[in-house]
């Protein structure tokens, strides 16, 4: 059986993300190819990323696999659902096994059979995908009746759900991601030019126990499982070697949410005489000195903190379960342990008034982060957020050719209100920030952009 890997984002067609130029490999795909490779299943990548949707079909129409395996989200959905219609097509490709995989599918998969894939792996899929590819190696013409994590159509067109496939205890017994199937230089040379400095992503945990309410849980769970610290630095220094990146980024929910976990990571990185440089992402409750202390000495220079909000009504309604003054505690407190700290910003949350836009306004300039993004909140089906609007979904879309960003519900105010909002805070913490610099020039201009935000805020309530 050959066995292809691929995805549907494409960097050049992202206007957005061509802005910010930080592209991270496909680390999810990169788990499964590790995995197949060590089940000696023939197995090969198209990373789309650097690619463009012309040379993906002429690679699959070369390379003829048994099986290809697509990563879906809700942001290239729509460049993936155009690639199976063209494989089911073409009578070259209408044969192939179509697997798809990744969060967006628990939620809407009738929809996503009604392409015409085969089947779909709900959950983590190392183990789900590879007794796919061996069911079907074995008997093609059967459906996957007994595969636990995977959904299909049977024979009347009616939706068979399998069993649950049950979470991998044992972070331990999965292979390490099998960069070798990427250009992983198109990715650190990237960085390279665009920040200065390259970077790798690395994953420690899967799941997270928190519950906010616009976030989604679809594929690792409510769940918290860790690899061992001298995995996860034995990978770091075999990354050193062999790619020599600038730094390390972990895509962990909450890389503190185990201070035991965090101890042991620090003590052996310093005991073993390891010299690196990441970030990570955290919260503020599992945050003190010694959580910033044990970073420090572990070689964090950058630590992202959430709050999504200044306003406290808001963040309790997105039951992000975290008090505002801590958050705005830990942001000034890192700095003093010379570690950065970015955090993120939703704008348009239910309920959200002018009020609380400028009581983020405030938190942001007390605060003082380092970095910080900013986001207008949309809904993702099978979250509390989406739960809590649908009754006032105002945006009736294709499904098959829009995104979950296209959806819109009845906010506060009307929705091109927050568009500008989003740009009000920016241009009103930025110039804050001019003028404490005493960079005049450059607040005056900022302070007049944030003015007429402001003012097409007010035309558009």
């Amino acid at each position: 059986m050959k066995v292809l890997l691929t995805h549907g984002y494409f960097l050049n067609d992202d206007p957005k993300e061509m802005e910010i130029m930080k592209p991270y490999v496909p680390l999810g795909i990169l788990y499964i190819a590790g995995y197949l490779e060590r089940e000696k299943i023939e197995t090969e990548v198209f990373d789309s990323t650097f690619q463009s949707y012309g040379l993906q079909l002429a690679y699959i129409n070369k390379y003829q696999p048994n099986v290809i395996g697509l990563y879906t989200n809700l942001m290239t959905k729509v460049n993936v659902i155009r690639l199976v219609k063209s494989l089911r097509a073409d009578e070259k490709t209408k044969h192939i096994k179509l697997i798809l995989g990744g969060p967006d599918l628990t939620y809407n998969q009738v929809d996503y059979l009604n392409t015409g894939v085969d089947a779909l792996v709900i959950g983590e899929g190392e183990l789900t995908f590879t007794q796919l590819v061996n069911h079907w190696g074995k008997n093609p013409n059967q459906k996957p009746e007994n595969i636990d994590g995977v959904s299909f159509l049977n024979i009347k067109n009616e939706l068979v759900k399998n069993k649950p496939r049950q979470k991998v205890k044992e972070l331990s017994e999965l292979t390490l991601p099998a960069r070798h199937k990427v250009n992983l230089h198109l990715y650190l040379d990237t960085w390279k030019k665009h920040h200065g400095a390259s970077s790798i992503t690395l994953s420690t945990q899967r799941g997270c126990p928190y519950t906010c309410k616009w976030c989604s849980t679809a594929v690792y769970g409510q769940s918290y499982r860790r690899r061992k610290p001298q995995e996860v630095i034995d990978e770091m220094v075999f990354l050193n070697h062999e790619y020599k990146p600038d730094h390390f980024w972990f895509v962990d929910d909450v890389f503190t949410v185990s201070h035991r976990w965090l101890k042991e990571f620090a003590d052996l990185i310093s005991e073993q005489g390891v010299k690196v440089q990441f970030e990570c992402i955290s919260r503020a409750d599992r945050m003190n000195k010694e959580v910033l202390s044990l970073l420090q000495k572990a070689g964090c220079f950058r630590v992202w903190i959430g709050a999504e909000s200044g306003s406290q009504k808001i963040i309790d309604a997105m039951d992000r379960r975290v008090d505002v003054n801590m958050v705005r505690e830990m942001i000034q407190l890192a700095q003093t342990y010379n570690i950065e700290a970015g955090t993120f910003i939703m704008i348009g949350y239910p309920g959200e008034t002018i009020e609380d836009i400028n009581k983020t306004i405030h938190h942001l300039k007390v605060s003082n982060p380092s970095s910080y993004t900013i986001t207008k909140a949309y809904p993702i089906k099978g979250t509390g957020l989406f739960d809590d609007v649908e009754e006032t979904m105002i945006y009736n879309f294709d499904w098959q050719t829009s995104t979950d960003r296209d959806r819109d519900f009845k906010r506060t105010y009307a929705s091109k209100f927050y568009d500008y909002a989003v740009r009000y805070v920016v241009n009103e913490v930025e110039s804050y920030k001019d003028l404490s610099s005493k960079k005049y020039y450059h607040f005056l201009k900022k302070k007049i952009k944030s003015s007429l935000s402001r003012l097409m805020m007010e035309i558009h309530k």
